[in-house]
């Protein structure tokens, strides 16, 4: 009998709820695996899914949110032994799950933490509460693959942001496998996207994009990308928040600071008495 030839896996960009294959074509082999390349037009792409979504996510109820994230983190914890066969650390997998549950329990505290009624001189009540900034470009740091990912998506959309994400390009496996995740756990199409290949490809045009409201340079390690991007984040005025330091501690405390980063303040006035 002849031998068998293992038939190599092909993983796919993730835009939309879909699983499509670049639209050129192109992939490159990671652990034996080929993994698709995206292209420009790939993220030009990933925007438009974005804010398609961003309607009814944002205008989705926190609680509803706060679910959608624990269903992630029940998925995630259900193929636990699938990420750690992908040489991911268990312990990473585990913290990575309790980084879900960590954001979807802030889910229907945020407007009470960050909005409420100011004290004005006057017969008014005037009351602030937080809005979702948009459609959030991201691109993630490079390690750790699954810990750092579900750190920077997971702020931005429990807040009810919709992003785009530039994953790992050196160890993407964790990404389009988290992609497989969000897929089945209610979460819907377009909220999360998440593209692979070179960062340098598809981060500038993320960064260039009229429609990209704001762009979160955590994984940039290269300076003088993150001058370029910052340059061209500037012509719509997008939010930026700066690349970490190289030795950020992705297992401490997360803080409140990636949710409130990606939030806006709307102030109402109104009337009382007569």
């Amino acid at each position: 009998m002849s031998e068998r030839v293992a038939v190599r896996k092909t993983y796919k960009l993730f835009i939309g709820g879909k699983f499509p294959r670049s639209e050129s074509g192109r992939s490159y082999l990671v652990q034996s695996s080929n993994v698709s390349l995206a292209s420009r037009k790939d993220a030009r792409d990933a925007v438009v899914a974005a804010r398609a979504a961003v309607k009814g996510w944002a205008g989705a109820t926190a609680y509803n949110r706060g679910q959608i994230l624990y269903r992630a983190a029940e998925m995630l914890e259900g193929r636990r032994e699938q990420f750690v066969a992908l040489g991911i650390g268990g312990d990473e997998v585990d913290a990575a799950v309790d980084r879900w549950v960590w954001y979807a329990g802030w889910a229907d505290k945020l407007a009470q933490v960050y909005g409420g009624a100011n004290p004005v001189a006057g017969p008014y009540f005037n009351l602030s509460a937080p809005e979702p900034t948009g459609v959030v470009a991201v691109v993630a740091p490079e390690r750790p693959a699954l810990l750092g990912l579900v750190s920077v998506i997971a702020p931005a959309i429990v807040t009810g942001n919709t992003v785009v994400v530039a994953a790992s390009p050196s160890e993407p496996l964790a990404a389009v496998t988290l992609a497989e995740v969000l897929a089945t756990s209610d979460l819907p199409g377009g909220v999360v996207n998440i593209l692979t290949g070179a960062i340098t490809e598809t981060a500038p045009t993320l960064a260039s994009h009229l429609d990209v409201n704001a762009i979160d340079l955590t994984g940039v390690t290269d300076a003088s990308l993150a001058t370029e991007l910052e340059v061209k984040a500037a012509e719509n005025l997008k939010r930026v928040l700066r690349p970490a330091p190289a030795d950020h501690d992705w297992t401490a405390d997360p803080g409140m600071t990636r949710m409130t980063a990606l939030l806006e303040t709307k102030t109402v006035w109104h009337p009382k008495g007569v």
